[in-house]
């Protein structure tokens, strides 16, 4: 894949979710050799040290950092946190990237505009400009390109309230993807699943895993009811 390191190149940092988008996202940068990505950094639930939203443990996290060979960064971010406290947790480690010359970020987004506007504001108050390498690509050929390449990846998470339990846990494959309702978008861009790759062609080595419990969590938001929700959650070890 090219040095990660090349000093010619521009300095950046992946937003890393473990999952399907962030590693297409980062294996196109890395093959174009545009970015010298310098850390991943990945927000963590402060009160189960897992990645936020995926489930995943921090253990299975550092496998895949060190698989890539790229350093990792965190943001525990604790239960109930405020978007003040959130923000405030972002300046920080922004100020941290900043220090060491890195002006460029990378995103795995698709097509969530307001998503993705709130991310370049964020970024551009302290001077870091943001990539979206997959951005407003069609997400069924997003995917076949995943499994063309050969990325392998275990489904983590599913919103319980468009898919039911047989869903969790299972390989993100073909399959699963004629499974679907049709409601569901294919790459699951709209939160419907989660997923963590454990292998590839950025990975030095597969990282083994094996489901061991699925279970399901219920979430309510104290400020906007419409959010509340539940997901079945694929334990990965």
């Amino acid at each position: 894949m090219g040095n990660r390191f090349n000093i010619t190149m521009k300095k950046a940092f992946m937003n890393w979710s473990g999952g399907k988008d962030s590693s297409l996202a980062l294996y196109h940068i890395l093959k174009n050799k545009s970015l010298s990505i310098n850390y991943l950094l990945t927000n963590l639930s402060a009160e189960h040290n897992r990645i936020s939203m995926h489930g995943v443990s921090f253990d299975l996290l550092k496998l895949q950092a060190e698989s890539l060979r790229i350093p990792l960064e965190t943001m525990k971010i604790v239960k109930d946190a405020s978007m003040e406290d959130y923000n405030k947790l972002v300046s920080e480690k922004m100020n941290f990237f900043t220090k060491q010359g890195i002006t460029n970020c990378v995103f795995g987004d698709i097509f969530l505009q307001d998503l993705k506007t709130y991310r370049e504001n964020q970024l551009d108050t302290v001077g870091i400009k943001a990539h979206f390498p997959l951005w407003e690509r069609p997400t069924s050929k997003i995917i076949q390109e995943f499994f063309d390449l050969g990325f392998k990846a275990k489904v983590v998470s599913i919103n319980a309230n468009l898919l039911d339990k047989s869903f969790a846990g299972r390989e993100l494959d073909q399959s699963f993807i004629d499974d679907l309702p049709k409601d569901v978008d294919v790459c699951g861009e709209n939160g419907e699943f989660h997923s963590f790759v454990y292998d590839g062609p950025i990975f030095k080595t597969p990282i083994p895993v094996t489901v061991s419990n699925i279970v399901k969590k219920e979430y309510k938001s104290t400020e906007n009811k419409e959010w509340d929700s539940s997901f079945w959650f694929a334990d990965l070890t």
